[in-house]
């Protein structure tokens, strides 16, 4: 499917400034605001950087990109949307297999008398690890 073809089945309108954002994302895979607009910015000056982070937040909202919290504190955008771990190393982020750990931790917490009452709509895991000597 093409990049256009994607975002407009996620309900947004096709413009070549959000096909430049999503192609940018899919070369990128996880980057802070402040990359994407550099990178934006560095081959087309003429953009914004409020039109840089509308684009991304409707992204966002239309479930084509992810928030992720990096453990520096920055929030990094995650071109897979779909729920999945994390593994921060060295300040590198790396998607990890699913492995089904978001589902397994879902139904433990579910089974738990402190989430009775609630229903649980996402759970984000960021492995933080460093490199052995």
């Amino acid at each position: 499917m093409s990049t256009g073809a994607y975002i407009k089945r996620a309900g947004l309108k096709v413009t070549p400034q959000r096909i430049m954002v999503y192609e940018l994302m899919m070369e990128l895979g996880h980057s802070t605001i402040e990359d994407i607009i550099t990178r934006v910015r560095q081959e087309h000056p003429e953009i914004t950087v409020s039109t840089v982070y509308r684009i991304v937040e409707s992204f966002c909202e239309a479930g084509i990109l992810s928030k992720i919290a990096n453990p520096d504190g920055k929030t990094l955008f995650d071109i897979t949307p779909t729920e999945h771990p994390h593994l921060f190393v060295n300040g590198e982020v790396v998607d990890c297999p699913n492995l089904e750990w978001s589902e397994m931790l879902k139904k433990c917490l579910e089974e738990n008398s402190l989430f009775q009452n609630l229903m649980i709509e996402k759970i984000s895991i960021n492995i933080i690890a460093t490199k052995k000597l």
